[in-house]
């Protein structure tokens, strides 16, 4: 049986949003079965709680957006994905602003966290999303696609004109070890030519080169270089993920995107969502054993490693 999993106690962790540049505190708290990730601002009086759920996503330029207007929280792609990495189903998140600290820019420091607060079972079984049929959605040139498959693969290929980037493309076979050891530490990235626009827009405010990758038109301008050669494609795929858990339930199914951004992500889950003949929920025994054993970690009351 695989059951489902919180927090072994609350935690909290503080830093920088990396386009508010708002210092913020982020407090993460064990949370019932079944009720999923839930957010709460708790810089706003009396702000109701955000679910975060495909269908609560509000705006998806360069990052994704719980939620609407002043009750919103920005950025929480990347402790979706860890969420997610880890086999978290339910926990109760306090932020004092909003936006989720960026840390180094990518799942690392989250991990970190988790990993030394430690996580418990639950009562109940997981659930997981079973992917029936393809769906796929498109914008212009870009596309993402869900297919059928016995545990959950994502395929992502990015395409940039930088002589640098170029053309990459990963498969991911997921496991709560894979996501540790393969895409957990993958930075966000960006260009030092788009700087200025992304200022104008509001955006990066908080961004640094203790936080993201940045490149120049020949070369990465950070003194220690790449974590991995192919970091750019494995910190898609860390959004990728991040996006796709706001499904609300563990997958078994295939995803596979061409030039996606966290747009395209939540279009597909609102589109899979709303096909009702593409996917069913199931209870975790019913599902083939490499679906489960994708989410083998010894779970304990203490840190999971």
């Amino acid at each position: 049986m695989l059951y489902q999993r919180t927090l072994a106690k609350e935690v909290s962790i503080t830093g920088i949003g990396i386009h508010s540049g708002k210092k913020v505190t982020l407090k993460l708290y064990p949370a019932p079965e079944d009720s999923g990730i839930q957010f709460r601002r708790t810089d706003l009086k009396d702000a109701p709680i955000l679910k975060a759920c495909a269908h609560n996503v509000g705006a998806t330029e360069n990052n994704t957006t719980i939620g609407e207007g002043l009750n919103s929280v920005h950025t929480v792609e990347h402790l979706l994905s860890v969420f997610y990495g880890l086999g978290l189903n339910n926990v109760y998140c306090e932020i004092s602003g909003p936006e989720v600290p960026i840390m180094d820019g990518s799942g690392a420091s989250f991990v970190f966290l988790l990993k030394e607060t430690g996580l418990v079972s639950q009562s109940k079984p997981k659930k997981f999303l079973v992917v029936l049929e393809p769906v796929e959605v498109k914008v212009g040139d870009k596309w993402a696609r869900f297919e059928p498959s016995s545990k959950l693969v994502i395929d992502s290929v990015i395409n940039f004109t930088h002589p640098l980037l170029k053309t990459q493309r990963k498969t991911f076979d997921f496991s709560c070890i894979n996501f540790i050891d393969q895409i957990s530490r993958a930075r966000t990235f960006g260009l030092l030519r788009d700087v200025d626009n992304l200022k104008r827009k509001g955006l990066i405010k908080g961004g640094s080169l203790d936080n993201a990758v940045v490149l120049d038109d020949y070369r990465v301008v950070n003194k220690d270089g790449l974590r991995f050669k192919d970091e750019f494609v494995r910190h898609k795929i860390l959004d990728t993920l991040g996006d796709v858990a706001l499904l609300g339930y563990e997958i078994a199914g295939k995803v596979t995107t061409y030039k996606s951004g966290h747009n395209l992500h939540n279009l597909l889950c609102r589109k899979l969502l709303d096909t009702k003949s593409a996917y069913e929920i199931v209870s975790a025994p019913s599902l083939e054993k490499e679906a489960i054993e994708a989410f083998d970690l010894p779970i304990v009351l203490g840190p999971i490693f």
